[in-house]
């Protein structure tokens, strides 16, 4: 029999994709039941926040959480997909010059005009959808995808160190970001920045909202049953909560609104989704506020023990 729901945190490796992750845990967990908020390239390693069973409605209110990635940029030339699976471009003599021009206070001066609010055009090969089609299907199918900007938060950009290869500078970076961001638009748009071109060659995901990668376990011998994080405490680490008594929650387990005082709701945002949470620390629905009630906005059924 399968494990009751709760959210699992998987480090994954280089060279299988997020799907690979999933099919392995729904083996081991015994349910098919299993989504992820937030893929990773192939290229990429780090966090995946699984979820598991009725925990699954969890990851909608996960996949918006901020997050932080190490990578490394390589600067002298681009590739197809902007970063290292795709095929190189032809290096020019003003790349090669520009790259021996660079100095770590003038790269910094460029990484520092990516922080805060930008318009940011993800990369022809991503995930966006172009009417109803994956970018990078489309691409693949041999079509010109052009995308449109988007709004994106990059909250830090840092220069951890550099070195000089052939023709090239290497950049180890952190980037503190909102979801929705690509690092590796970061990187060629930092090239560009600076009179080259650029791309990303290594990435890994270090944090999601409050969940870490030093939490995650690694997908060889992973313990699915020792691993998972209960909803409620998820949930307690993800949105603000309200406590709810044993009556409140048999009504909001019922789709009933529910009348609450403002003194006992986390936020002051009245349009915030929250976690209600009930007695036995029992996650019973994302709830949101109206006026001086309760409404049910996802419901969670009581856990049955394996």
């Amino acid at each position: 029999m399968g494990v009751n729901s709760g959210i699992l945190l998987v480090d994954k490796p280089q060279g299988i994709t997020s799907h690979d992750v999933v099919a392995r845990m729904r083996r081991l967990a015994g349910t098919r039941k299993i989504g992820h908020a937030g893929t990773l390239d192939p290229m990429a390693t780090g966090l995946l926040v699984l979820g598991v069973d009725s925990a699954t409605r969890l990851l909608h209110y996960l996949v918006g959480l901020d997050k932080e990635y190490f990578a490394t940029i390589r600067l002298g030339w681009g590739t197809t997909t902007d970063d290292a699976e795709g095929e190189p471009l032809p290096a020019t003599d003003a790349d090669r010059a520009a790259v021996a021009a660079l100095t770590d206070e003038s790269i910094r001066d460029a990484m520092l005009r990516q922080v805060g609010e930008i318009d940011q055009v993800p990369s022809a090969v991503s995930a966006v959808k172009v009417d109803g089609r994956r970018a990078y299907q489309r691409v693949r199918d041999g079509e010109q995808v052009e995308l449109a900007s988007r709004r994106v938060t990059v909250s830090v950009f840092e220069l951890l160190a550099s070195r000089t290869g052939d023709g090239c500078l290497d950049l180890d970076v952190r980037v503190e970001c909102s979801s929705g961001t690509y690092v590796r638009a970061l990187a060629r748009d930092l090239g560009s920045a600076l009179g080259t071109a650029g791309h990303l060659t290594a990435l890994r995901r270090s944090r999601i909202g409050r969940y870490s990668v030093d939490e995650a376990g690694e997908l060889e011998g992973f313990d699915v049953a020792a691993s998972l994080i209960g909803p409620a405490d998820a949930a307690r680490r993800s949105l603000p909560v309200v406590e709810v008594t044993g009556a409140e929650a048999v009504d909001l387990g019922h789709g009933k609104r529910v009348a609450v005082d403002a003194a006992r709701i986390a936020t002051s945002d009245r349009h915030a989704s929250l976690a209600a949470i009930g007695p036995g620390n029992r996650l019973i629905a994302i709830v949101e506020r109206r006026g001086d009630q309760l409404k049910v906005v996802t419901g969670f059924p009581q856990e049955v023990q394996s």
